[in-house]
């Protein structure tokens, strides 16, 4: 995933700490997921919380060591710690509570929709923390935010949102027409909110045909799919 970016060097002044939100499918934990490994691989000190309390099926779980051993820290449950918790065991503890306490770099993958959003209300310090900025992860081929009109109707049910990302894709079905349809939808709903265009995210194919930014101008994110190895 190739960002040009936020990323300034390992010396950074101010810590990057960015929360994923996002309809069902839209992508989210992918760039959550994506966002973490590349700030990591940059030599930066990151931790990744699992704060999706909404899909029990889709957690870090699965790839909690392997995100461990690329050196970041992890703030998941694991299974064998679930028992008891019924079927998705999808709870807050007290070290996601209090994460944004946490040195360095922080990303959250957060639930999807208005349910998942609520979950600043448990983080202690989320909305006086003055680095935090709630991304919300937007797919046009989603019926929720398939148009301008819907995706400012969706984003006002998530209470503050930060900035966009335009993350339009069919899974293998995706084209770079699709994608870029996407960016033109997403940059002109981000300028009737009021926020920026973070950036447009792909997989690495369609990424490489659009280039280094899409039709719209806003920096192109190439994404390795990961996610559906995280299926439990």
């Amino acid at each position: 995933m190739e960002h040009l970016d936020m990323v300034k060097d390992k010396q950074q002044v101010e810590p990057i700490i960015e929360a994923y939100v996002g309809e069902y499918a839209s992508g989210k934990s992918e760039n959550a997921v994506n966002r973490a490994i590349y700030l990591r691989k940059q030599g930066l000190p990151v931790t990744i919380v699992d704060l999706d309390t909404v899909e029990p099926c889709y957690t870090l779980r699965p790839i909690k060591q392997e995100l461990e051993d690329l050196g970041m820290e992890v703030v998941a449950w694991e299974t064998r710690d679930t028992t008891g918790l019924g079927e998705a065991g999808n709870v807050i503890k007290a070290s996601m509570r209090w994460v944004l306490r946490r040195k360095g770099n922080i990303i959250m993958d957060v639930g999807y929709g208005v349910h998942g959003a609520r979950i600043f209300n448990l983080v202690e310090g989320a909305f006086e923390n003055p680095y935090l900025k709630i991304i919300a992860v937007l797919n046009m081929s989603r019926p929720f935010t398939s148009t301008v009109d819907n995706i400012l109707e969706y984003v006002q049910t998530l209470g503050r949102v930060d900035a966009v990302l335009n993350n339009t894709h069919m899974a293998e079905e995706t084209t770079v027409q699709l994608v870029q349809r996407g960016a033109e939808g997403v940059t002109e709903a981000a300028k009737r909110i009021g926020v920026p265009v973070v950036a447009t995210s792909a997989v690495t194919e369609i990424a490489e045909q659009i280039g280094p930014v899409d039709c719209m101008g806003n920096p192109v994110w190439k994404l390795e799919r990961i996610m559906p190895r995280t299926f439990w």
